[in-house]
């Protein structure tokens, strides 16, 4: 039984200030503040003043330090992972790119093994699949060689392959076959997201209606309103306003996103329904140079500079290269934010989005899944599930 004294905890709406917390087992049994501290029979970790926060949560992340989630080893997975982990990410949905089915296969597999280490490693309670059913015109970065439509054949094999770990899918609703896949596979636990689509408004809608909940990286490939013969369309991103039922996630870096949007979007949108993702390629955490986005075998060769991945001709970004730590300190730099605010967008939100009901606060019974940090959101220490890891 460990007590965390003297510390700042982060709560939904609020500080409390010289807060203790109680952890047994991985599970936190008990907070309050140290006037009310029980004491007696428990390991002391003084928190000198630091701020306490529930562990970071990122729901949509392709690897870092210098690894990819889909290199092709068990042991890239566990080093991405644990890259972010010391960024103060307790939980994280390891997340694969449109490839060929011998590579996506692989990605599963080794995550299969990954996910049998605990020393040092931040819950991953499945993946995220990204692709390979995408509009061809809202791509990005995905590989156009392995786009196609959803068949049941097809996504059935992954299924029967994965037994289990696939968390959440990002598709282009749109595409023929598209609903009667959500339709049959989100009652299996898959969340359907909204991603990399073209989709209107009336194939939004179709789309809640068949199981869609999410929309993947709010503002990046994906429709916006046009005319049509004079008609102005909703695409997905007004339909992501519109439906209050949708919630969507934000490559918060200041970069993807600027400052302004970020604010708008908090403006427009019921804050219950954002979330923070880090959507990093292997340059997370790694120095300015050299790196690829993707693959080691089939990846794109970028630059990284100025907190973000830019193709070799600066002609466009290539990438999110931010960890978690990073978005938090963002929303309160530059979008305004308080910091129980910016934290919530990181913890509680994404936790309840993707419905992981032991995650994302401090409360008596969730797991002790623990970020302590300054004023300045620099990660001074992080528990797993009770466990010191080592940063």
């Amino acid at each position: 039984m460990k007590a965390f004294t003297h510390a700042k905890l982060i709560l939904p709406d609020t500080i409390c200030e010289d807060g203790f917390l109680i952890e047994d087992s991985g599970v936190i049994r008990e907070s309050g503040q140290m006037k009310d501290f029980p004491g007696g029979g428990m390991e002391i970790i003084p928190c000198k003043g630091l701020y306490l926060s529930p562990g970071f949560i990122d729901l949509h992340c392709h690897g870092g330090g210098g690894h990819d989630f889909m290199d092709g080893t068990a042991e890239a997975i566990v080093e991405a992972a644990r890259t972010h982990l010391r960024h103060g990410t307790t939980t994280i949905l390891p997340t694969t790119l449109t490839s060929s089915d011998e590579d996506l296969f692989l990605a599963i597999a080794n995550f299969r093994r990954a996910k049998e280490l605990t020393a040092d490693m931040p819950c991953m309670p499945g993946l995220h699949l990204e692709g390979p059913y995408f509009d061809m015109e809202q791509k990005g970065a995905q590989n156009a060689a392995y786009i196609r439509r959803p068949e049941p054949a097809h996504y059935n094999k992954i299924m029967a392959a994965a037994c289990g770990l696939i968390r959440r899918w990002s598709v282009a609703p749109e595409l023929d076959g598209a609903l009667e896949m959500a339709k049959a596979l989100a009652p299996q636990g898959v969340m359907f997201a909204i991603g990399h689509s073209n989709a209107t408004y009336a194939e939004v809608q179709a789309a809640v209606d068949s199981g869609f909940t999410h929309v993947t990286h709010l503002y990046s490939g994906m429709s916006g309103i046009v005319r049509h013969n004079g008609f102005r369309v909703l695409g997905v991103v007004e339909s992501a306003y519109l439906i209050d039922s949708l919630s969507v996630e934000l490559i918060a870096d200041g970069i993807h996103l600027p400052p302004e949007l970020l604010r708008m979007i908090l403006k427009c949108k019921d804050n219950a329904k954002i979330c923070l993702i880090t959507d990093s390629m292997r340059g997370a955490g790694q120095p300015d140079g050299p790196s690829i986005l993707g693959s080691l075998q089939e990846g794109q060769e970028v630059i990284i500079e100025e907190g973000v991945a830019k193709m070799p001709d600066r002609s466009c970004f290539a990438g999110s290269v931010a960890t978690a730590d990073r978005l938090v300190r963002v929303m309160i730099e530059k979008a305004g934010l308080s910091l129980p605010q910016a934290v919530t967008l990181m913890t509680k939100n994404p936790a309840k989005i993707c419905g992981l009901t032991t995650k994302g606060t401090l409360e008596s019974g969730k797991d002790a899944d623990l970020a302590l940090f300054d004023e300045g959101i620099h990660i001074k220490q992080v528990y797993a599930a009770g466990r010191k890891i080592n940063i």
